[in-house]
């Protein structure tokens, strides 16, 4: 029964002695030592950590409600770069569509051009052929027309040379009569009776 006992003032006795040895630092600790315990208040460990296990519970419950408020504000920074992203994306695609279609009209204007400038150009060399055409025939019918000319010109000159032929021929004649005229009128001795006429026909 010594023993039976001597157990049971044992355990009655560690936590007396826990509970002094508990007390007596503290007592010890706040009396030898107010002005720090005053200082130290706020950053005793036990009291803070009580307070902040409910702090942190609370701010544990709480934080998820700021979380969503962020990842709320993140999504809408990211909706709202995304349709700006869209936006970009959107208006480069009008940019490119806009500079083929550009393209387009450049290239289809170009062709249409350069057909034109072929078109005028061929003609243009029609024109040009049919005029060196004009101006070969013109030369043909001034040559014909020249050599015609000059066929008249050479008749005319012919007929030219025939007549002062003839009126030599007939010249000759005349003198001729009137020599003889004058050689019979001395050899009878009997004067021309018109020598006016003669002399004037």
């Amino acid at each position: 029964m010594a023993t039976a006992a001597a157990p049971e003032e044992v355990v009655t006795a560690k936590p007396e002695a826990v509970e002094a040895t508990a007390e007596p630092p503290l007592a010890s600790a706040v009396m030898e030592k107010p002005s720090d315990v005053l200082e130290d208040k706020p950053v005793i460990p036990v009291p803070h950590e009580k307070v902040d296990d409910s702090k942190d519970v609370a701010v544990a419950e709480k934080a998820p409600e700021p979380l969503p408020k962020k990842s709320s504000k993140g999504s809408l920074d990211r909706d709202i770069a995304l349709a700006k992203l869209e936006d970009d994306k959107r208006l480069s695609f009008i940019k490119a569509w806009e500079e083929s279609e550009k393209s387009k009209v450049e290239n289809k204007a170009q062709k249409k051009l350069s057909e034109v400038s072929s078109w005028e150009n061929s003609k243009k060399a029609a024109l040009e052929g049919k005029l060196k055409q004009i101006e070969e025939q013109l030369e043909k019918k001034k040559a014909d027309y020249a050599e015609k000319m000059s066929n008249k010109v050479a008749l005319v000159h012919k007929q030219a040379e025939e007549k002062r032929a003839m009126v030599e021929a007939k010249r000759g004649e005349e003198l001729l009569k009137a020599d003889e005229m004058s050689a019979k009128f001395r050899a009878t001795g009997h004067a021309p009776t018109k020598v006016c006429g003669c002399i004037g026909g």
